[in-house]
């Protein structure tokens, strides 16, 4: 049974937001009250804590959007309590006592057992809502008011989709259909002359490590898309080419994080320093309060980055060095794998997001251009010439049940297309071998298909080059890796 079932079998039913809700939190809230409402279930939304709602677009959002959100001091009568992004007993969220608590959210999860949903990897609860409501069969269209708000949710807790990272974070944000005066008018309403002078403070607070070029810069207490706003100006600073702009919260410390060299993506260093994500020139992350221990926050996320900055090795393929004739020779096992031409999906010429657990890569679609699908879903483009040398086609099926199914977006229609539905099995034929050997240290390699960005490697994963071609070099995942390959 599903957590908005789990629901639908209670009769009061109490929706509580964290104290100071954000819009995440109230989007949430809404669209599962108009959920319970289309079953026939009435419910309440509320928050508590230090004072009501004041910040302007918040609101503004409460009011347009006709979110029936109440503040209160004492639990209504409730047969279940449902929180949503926040947890039950954390300390930005007041502790009532329910007969029945369930907690949707996406924070680090620390539920300890406790019933109901925690997807940590989404950048936002208005994500991880969404999606539950899709698999219900929810229709989004007839219902605008929950499509905006989910939309500005993930909007305002990615830092205006800049620090995204996971495919479902992504579907949203294209798929939705939102109302765009709505949501325009809600998100150029959203600095006021306080967080104006919160950027001015924070720029004048600077701590720079001039060899390699990162600055860190602190903020008062604010929201993250503040956080963006002051990162996307310290970016600008002469020598300058990494950011990390902080704001110290009771619970820990957010961060906006921000890359202008294609040598450093942002979202790998907030994976490192903070567990976050988001794409090649803007992420963010999070530090709990229990990491930074009695360190001061600044000196805490010099030393990561300094140790980040020295953790990893750079490969660029046209000019490598790696000393192939040392590496083991490999050859792929006859194992179902998935192709897809790109002209049978879109007309050639169409430039194609790529979209699949491991994140985006762009294509543009031509009939000398095969997308081919790996065992773990795993998506990379493939010369016609090459595939027809390297693969045959076969009765046999390959896997398609992917923890997340690839995607092909026309990037200028928007119109996606699920590739799996497209592909032919094939086979390796064995005839075209690798060379590869585990990496010890992470890795970044340069490759010509994605000449803004890299292949990040970690400690076991393989680097691996054509015999045939030793320029081609890539990154093969560890466990993909043991799966699909036997020395030849």
């Amino acid at each position: 049974m599903s957590i908005l079932q789990d629901i639908l079998t209670f009769e009061h039913i109490v929706i509580q937001c964290h104290d100071s809700p954000d819009a995440d939190a109230l989007a949430c809230a809404l669209a599962l009250h108009t959920f319970l409402q289309e079953q026939g279930k009435p419910a309440r939304i509320i928050y508590s804590g230090r004072a009501k709602i004041t910040k302007p677009n918040l609101i503004r959002m409460v009011d347009v959007l006709e979110i029936p959100a109440e503040y209160v001091v004492e639990l209504p009568p409730a047969d279940v309590l449902v929180l949503v992004d926040c947890q039950y007993g954390e300390s930005n969220v007041t502790r009532f006592e329910a007969a029945r608590v369930l907690q949707i959210d996406h924070h680090a999860d620390k539920s300890n057992g406790r019933g109901g949903i925690v997807r940590s990897s989404l950048a936002s609860c208005s994500t991880l809502v969404w999606d539950m409501l899709v698999r219900e069969g929810f229709p989004l269209n007839a219902h605008p008011r929950v499509a905006t708000a989910l939309y500005y949710g993930l909007y305002t807790d990615s830092n205006g989709f800049e620090e995204i990272a996971h495919p479902l974070d992504k579907d949203l944000r294209d798929n939705l259909p939102y109302n765009q005066v709505v949501f325009n008018s809600l998100r150029f309403n959203n600095l006021s002359i306080d967080e104006l002078g919160i950027a001015g403070r924070a720029l004048t607070k600077c701590r720079i490590d001039r060899d390699n070029k990162f600055a860190i810069f602190r903020a008062d207490e604010c929201d993250q898309n503040i956080l963006g706003f002051i990162s996307d100006l310290a970016l600008q600073v002469d020598g300058v080419d990494v950011c990390v702009v902080y704001s110290r919260l009771q619970s820990g410390c957010k961060l906006s994080i921000r890359s202008c060299t294609r040598e450093v993506m942002a979202s790998d260093i907030a994976g490192f320093i903070a567990g976050g994500g988001g794409h090649r020139q803007k992420a963010g992350g999070f530090i709990a309060a229990d990491k930074l221990g009695d360190t001061p926050v600044s000196e805490y996320i010099s030393n990561l980055c300094r140790s980040y900055f020295s953790s990893y090795d750079t490969v660029y393929a046209e000019t490598h060095n790696l000393g192939s004739a040392a590496m083991p020779v490999y050859v792929k096992r006859r194992i179902p794998l998935g192709a897809v031409t790109s002209t049978d999906i879109f007309e050639a010429g169409t430039p194609m997001l790529i979209r699949t657990l491991e994140g985006d890569s762009d294509v543009v679609a031509s009939a000398d251009i095969l997308l081919m699908i790996g065992i773990e879903g795993e998506v990379y483009p493939i010369r016609a010439d090459k595939f027809r040398r390297n693969y045959i086609d076969t009765d046999q099926g390959f896997v398609k049940d992917f923890t997340y199914s690839p995607v092909a977006r026309n990037k200028i229609t928007g119109e996606s297309v699920m590739l799996v539905s497209h592909a032919v099995p094939c086979i390796p034929t064995g005839r075209v071998h690798i060379r590869a050997a585990p990496i010890s240290k992470d890795t970044k390699v340069f490759n010509s298909w994605n000449p803004e960005g890299y292949m990040l490697g970690t400690p076991g994963d393989y680097i691996a080059m054509r015999t045939d071609d030793e320029r081609d070099v890539y990154i093969i995942k560890k466990d993909i890796f043991l799966m699909t390959y036997d020395p030849a």
